[in-house]
């Protein structure tokens, strides 16, 4: 019974379906063969007075209103649908985060720079693990299905590799054999070289609020503690994925801790390469002093919104932020002081 159910549903959109492509496609050729027959039949369509040529400009201008109403009513139900697909594919890649993972009060949001599209080239991801929340945020290079394609690769390997990795390393190892994989299939697929990189940041904080980090070429975090604002790290990043090969050794930084009621906020660069009309460049950490001791979400509602009051609308590349604050109870580390972050 539930097969034969499921027959009959789909039979049933399937008529539907050929209903509204029967109606697309017949109505206009309805309305044609409505003007047609007037001019070639009706006596008013031959007569050269103007009360004939009142009366076919009516019929034609009926026939014209009809149409471009039908058009604009089938153009109105693709992009609901379009937006319907857009949406579930955004919800299926960078899937809506937990507000808590692991006692760390989490918010993240991303805007595209394409007008209209729902998700862009960035990725982000944070994942309760036994090794520690661990955190991924990511740049590809470019805009569109190819981008999005290449997020996917790299999102997914990451949320298998960080529960099978003991260490950090070797999930950084796991998505560049991802990426390589994707890039390869994509060139024989399509028959073009794929020149494409991936800008990303590994993050892990573990159950101490000890920060471990891995830097491919991405921006660093900006740490929140209380008034103050300041870069996680000023270490050089490595290269980012794709077009160079992994170092043999690869230690990850030691950044100190995440201490109660601190947060991280990650970023891409689209955030602090935003521009104006007169081409200053949007001051983050200006925003995030401001916002400094809000909650994540509010954080992340403080920078969107001086972002597009900055660029006057939306910027002209995609934008991610990810933001975490450290709400567990104070431990012995509470009263440890930060070592200082310095260049390698």
């Amino acid at each position: 019974m539930p097969r034969v159910g499921r027959a009959a549903r789909l039979a049933v959109r399937r008529g539907h379906r050929k209903s509204r492509r029967a109606l697309t496609l017949g109505l206009p050729t309805v309305w044609g063969a409505v003007a047609i027959t007037y001019k070639l039949t009706c006596p008013l369509a031959q007569q050269n007075g103007l009360g004939a040529r009142v009366a076919s400009s009516a019929v034609f201008f009926a026939v014209g209103t009809g149409l471009i109403v039908h058009v604009r009513r089938a153009l109105l139900r693709e992009l609901r649908q379009a937006r319907q697909v857009a949406g579930a594919a955004q919800s299926a890649l960078l899937r809506p985060l937990p507000p808590r993972v692991d006692g760390l009060t989490v918010a993240a949001a991303q805007m595209s720079a394409d007008r209209g599209a729902t998700i862009g080239g960035d990725l982000y991801e944070a994942v309760a693990t036994e090794h520690g929340v661990r955190v991924v945020m990511g740049d590809v290079r470019g805009h569109g299905l190819a981008a999005i394609g290449t997020a996917a690769a790299v999102l997914g390997s990451f949320r298998e590799a960080v529960h099978d990795e003991p260490g950090l390393a070797g999930v950084l190892r796991r998505l560049d054999r991802a990426l390589a994989r994707h890039l390869r299939e994509r060139a024989e697929r399509d028959g073009t070289v794929a020149e494409e990189f991936v800008t990303v940041l590994l993050l892990e904080i573990d159950r101490d609020g000890g920060l471990s980090v891995l830097n491919c070429g991405h921006p660093w975090p900006y740490l929140l503690s209380g008034p103050r604002v300041e870069p996680l790290s000023c270490a050089d990043p490595l290269p980012p994925l794709g077009p160079f090969r992994l170092p043999c050794d690869l230690q990850p930084l030691e950044c100190g801790h995440l201490l109660p009621g601190e947060s991280l906020v990650l970023h891409t660069d689209g955030a602090e390469d935003a521009r104006d009309a007169h081409g200053r460049f949007f001051s983050l950490p200006e925003v995030l002093r401001e916002a400094a001791r809000g909650a994540p979400d509010v954080v992340l509602g403080a920078v969107f919104t001086a972002l597009v009051n900055h660029t006057g609308g939306t910027p002209t590349d995609d934008v991610a932020l990810l933001v975490l604050r450290n709400e567990r109870q104070h431990s012995a580390t509470s009263g440890t002081a930060r070592p200082a972050t310095t260049h390698l």
